[in-house]
């Protein structure tokens, strides 16, 4: 395994007291978190979040990923037995630079494919492989899972790990993410309830 448990602390947030274990990519140098609260078991509810500096800690309104991070911290907190996997794959894999860039290109009239794809990248560079190593480390082997990304579910079934159910995840549309999740369902499949 590359992928390493290195710290587990006590995370008290505005939902719930959540504990936090981080986790190290030795190979690539990333750094992964994952919030849980409860026992962690098989079939536990799970959101994998990407990184999202603008939307989870600036609040942009760009995307909706902040709302979407919120939500599920919510959700679980209230259920009292579930876990949040952030990982360090900011911009859908191509990193917080490159992401400006193609908010940039955005902003000159692309949607955010387009703007992925001009900057010499897939739509979605995310490796969801490193989960099954972070997941198989507690001993799960199955979740049910917040999304609304069919490419989450297959990503995850791919590298072994049972999806057993999808919870959607829905958050209302403002004036300036309708188009991003437009673009999210028509061109990456998006089963937009909201958005994923």
């Amino acid at each position: 395994m590359t992928i390493q448990k290195k710290a587990e602390a006590k995370l008290p947030t505005h939902w719930g007291d959540f504990s936090v274990i981080a986790f190290e990519d030795e190979k690539k140098g990333e750094e992964h978190l994952l919030l849980y609260i409860g026992e962690l078991t098989n079939d536990s509810l799970l959101r994998i979040h990407s990184q999202c500096l603008t939307g989870d800690t600036l609040y942009s309104l760009k995307c909706d990923c902040g709302s979407q991070l919120a939500m599920a911290l919510e959700k679980i907190a209230s259920e009292g037995q579930g876990m949040v996997m952030y990982m360090a794959q900011e911009g859908r894999g191509i990193g917080l630079v490159n992401k400006i860039r193609a908010y940039e290109l955005q902003d000159q009239g692309m949607d955010t494919v387009e703007a992925n794809e001009a900057l010499g990248f897939a739509a979605d560079e995310r490796d969801y492989s490193y989960c099954k190593e972070i997941l198989s480390s507690l001993n799960i082997s199955s979740v049910r899972l917040m999304t609304n990304n069919p490419r989450k579910i297959s990503g995850l079934e791919d590298a072994g790990i049972k999806v057993t159910e999808r919870v959607a995840v829905h958050v209302d549309p403002n004036k300036h993410n309708e188009n991003y999740l437009k673009i999210k369902a028509e061109k990456l499949g998006h089963m937009i309830t909201g958005s994923d």
